[in-house]
Formats: structure tokens, sequence, C-alpha cells
């Protein structure tokens, strides 16, 4: 029974993570694949997404965090696109700041404000 339990979850684990580097090659193939656009927009919102960590080795408990980064933009066409962008852009973009969106599939490439 132990080594049944053991096999099954084992295998849970390595598909897990099998599934999360084939969906990672496939957005990264797709978005290499993509024409690099630059379009009118405006930032209509931003967000953070904050994931905490913690780990327990020997009784010694360690936390941390990871903060990812996200803009949504509003471009002409009224479409609106999310994309997760560094926080060293994240803290320069302001909501309703308007300018020229540079992009490749789902890859942000970088933001010039209109003067």
């Amino acid at each position: 029974l132990f080594s049944f339990l053991f096999t099954i979850t084992l295998l849970i684990i390595v598909g897990s993570i099998l599934f999360r580097a084939v969906a990672g090659v496939r957005q990264w193939t797709f978005n290499n694949q993509q024409p690099v656009l630059t379009v009118p927009a405006q930032i209509v919102s931003k967000r953070t997404e904050v994931h905490r960590h913690t780990n327990n080795t020997n009784g010694q408990i360690t936390s941390s965090s990871t903060t990812s980064y996200f803009v949504t933009f509003q471009v002409q066409s009224g479409d609106r696109l999310e994309l997760k962008v560094h926080g060293r852009d994240y803290g320069l973009l302001a909501e309703g700041d308007a300018g020229d969106l540079t992009f490749q599939g789902t890859r942000f490439q970088g933001f010039t404000r209109s003067r």
C-alpha cells in the first residue's frame, strides 16, 4: 500500500512539473513567433500578486515572498491587454499615462509616454 501511494504521489508531482514546463515552453514559443508591435495605448490599471513561501528545514523556519507586477493597457480599438512587467517598469508607470506600448505576444517590451 505504501509503495502504491508513494508511486501515485511521485507521478502527480512529476506530472505537475512537466505540465508547467511544457506550458512555459509553449508560451515562450508563441511569443517568439509573434511580431513586435508598437501601438498607441493608455494605462488603465495596475496590480500586484504576492506569493508567500514558508520552508521548514530541520526545525529552521524561513519565509520569503515573490511579487509579480501587471499593467493593463487599453489600445485605440478599446481592447485591453494585461501584461506582466518588471518591478522597475511597474514603478515608473502610472494609471492614466498615454503613450506607445511595445509588446510581442504576451511579452511586455516597453512603454514610451507621449509628451
